[in-house]
């Protein structure tokens, strides 16, 4: 399914207008159903929808390994995505009642309570980065996306070493964009310690916790952190970096990370 759409628009500027055609990014809503019981459905961007699945679930603590899925099937026509495990469980009612609707665009779910912040354990990684490398870095996620230069719509989020882009993923949700990336890590025995994630959005706390959960121990946006982001990372001893523009940055907490 295309990710994007084409859509005659009337441009207006002081001189006039005329007419043209956007590219527009799809909005499509999938839902997730674990074991035959439809837990949530995202609004997404159509690509990567089994991706999306499996780090969604992992997010989230549904589950907790890679060889607890028996089965994955994918219908993007319909917009489903059915995970079997190998044993049968069943999410209770008190669980789902947690749900609630995160903040920024494309409205993702998260189960998020205080109990997943207490029961998370720090980051113990050592690994450090220079400035000039989170500057390359993001210099090169920033022209990773042909999506966003065509609609300016999505968000992207990649899984880096200190040189290299190694996963690369996009979506009108900055939530989906990571389980996405994470989604990749987990069906490919991808490990994540000692890595770097670099994101679009802005730092929440809800957003931040997933990236705990997978161990990386440094997080770098383009954005904004909040203020639960901020307290949350210092927490946990993760590496948090935003606003990072041309040759500036900030860096909120684990600064001992950043090497001079």
């Amino acid at each position: 399914m295309d990710e994007v759409e084409r859509f005659p628009v009337t441009r207006i500027t002081e001189e006039g207008r005329n007419e043209s055609e956007d590219t527009i990014v799809r909005e499509f809503p999938l839902t997730i159903s674990l074991n035959n019981q439809e837990l949530v459905t995202l609004l997404c961007t159509p690509a990567n929808l089994k991706y999306l699945a499996v780090g969604f679930l992992f997010s989230e603590g549904l589950l907790k390994d890679r060889n607890e899925i028996k089965k994955i099937v994918v219908d993007d026509q319909r917009g489903v995505v059915w995970v079997e495990t190998k044993e049968d469980r069943v999410v209770n009612n008190e669980f789902l009642s947690k749900r609630l609707i995160t903040s920024g665009c494309g409205r993702g779910a998260s189960f998020y309570s205080l109990a997943d912040i207490q029961s998370q354990a720090k980051i113990e990684s050592q690994v450090q980065v220079s400035p000039q490398e989170i500057f390359s870095l993001v210099n090169g996620f920033q022209h990773h996306s042909d999506i966003y230069r065509s609609t300016h719509g999505v968000h992207s989020a990649a899984l880096c070493d200190k040189k290299n882009i190694l996963l690369f993923a996009e979506d009108i949700g900055r939530h989906n964009a990571i389980d996405k990336v994470f989604g990749e890590c987990i069906l490919k025995d991808i490990p994540t310690g000692d890595l770097i994630m670099v994101v679009s959005g802005r730092i929440s706390s809800e957003m931040l916790l997933k990236v705990v959960k997978r161990s990386i121990p440094i997080l770098i946006s383009i954005a904004a952190p909040t203020n639960l982001g901020v307290r949350l990372a210092n927490d946990l001893d993760m590496t948090l970096v935003g606003f990072v523009r041309g040759k500036r940055m900030s860096v909120y907490s684990g600064k001992w990370r950043i090497t001079s």
